[in-house]
């Protein structure tokens, strides 16, 4: 009989901390669950960045992690996430202080406030697409090897 109250305690205990991690919305090991809907990427919220290069960090530890780019603009500066500095280096991309430059994108909620995400970099004569339509990074592609092992 102990052991059936025993075994029964111990299962409404561990399906009251399920339950409080599936609303508080974490995981057993910690993830954040995904941004409601109301909170995705959208075109039809989408503003332009103007100004210049002030600093790029390629693997910021600001939320979200990847390629950082703070932008002096005229109203301030503006902490851009750029994307991946891995696929900004594949299409020779480079962001470098004084350059001026325009990015396409949204503000969006993080764990932090808000984050400008860039949607497309502009600079010069060279614009660069770091995220779809629907706001997913774009990825460098991967290496095509020819038959043989040549590159």
């Amino acid at each position: 009989m102990r052991n059936r109250i025993c075994f029964s305690s111990g299962v409404f205990l561990l399906g009251s901390v399920f339950l409080i991690f599936s609303v508080g919305g974490i995981s057993a090991r910690g993830e954040q669950k995904p941004l409601p809907a109301r909170q995705a990427y959208s075109l039809a919220r989408e503003t332009a960045v103007q100004g210049t290069v002030v600093s790029y960090t390629a693997a910021s530890k600001t939320p979200p992690l990847g390629a950082h780019v703070v932008v002096q603009t005229a109203s301030g500066l503006v902490d851009v996430h750029a994307g991946s500095d891995a696929f900004l280096r594949a299409n020779h991309f480079t962001l470098v202080a004084g350059e001026s430059v325009r990015i396409i994108g949204e503000t969006l909620p993080n764990s932090q406030g808000t984050v400008f995400v860039a949607r497309v970099i502009q600079k010069g004569n060279q614009s660069l697409a770091v995220r779809s339509a629907t706001g997913a990074l774009l990825r460098p592609a991967p290496e095509q090897t020819q038959p043989g092992g040549a590159r």
